[in-house]
């Protein structure tokens, strides 16, 4: 068999694998971050509304 091609094509995969893992922790704090944010504009939006 051809083991080279075979571990070639496993390390790829395996490269593909940790950077889509990567992707997905980065952009899991980009959603917390916005959400966050939307929140504290809520209140600030709510606060607003009952005081008017």
């Amino acid at each position: 068999m051809n083991y080279p091609l075979i571990v070639l094509i496993i390390l790829l995969a395996l490269g593909v694998i940790g950077l889509l893992a990567w992707k997905n922790q980065k952009d899991k704090k980009k959603i917390e971050k916005e959400m966050n944010r939307s929140d504290i504009r809520a209140e600030k939006h709510n606060d607003h509304k009952t005081n008017a």
